[in-house]
């Protein structure tokens, strides 16, 4: 996973959640990863990266 497909889901997310816990999920479309959702949780700080990873489940 690359550093700069992270950043551009944080930075232009096609889709955010708040969690309950305060930690935020966003969602964008990597096109050169055969069009796969990649999944950032950031920390409530909105900038401190938890978990990121391909979201097999997530649906457009």
């Amino acid at each position: 996973m690359r550093d700069e497909w992270i950043r551009r889901v944080i930075e232009s997310p096609e889709r955010e959640n708040v969690q309950a816990d305060g930690r935020i999920r966003r969602w964008a479309k990597i096109d050169e990863h055969e069009g796969r959702y990649l999944r950032v949780v950031l920390l409530p700080d909105a900038q401190t990266v938890h978990n990121a990873f391909f979201d097999r489940g997530y649906k457009p």
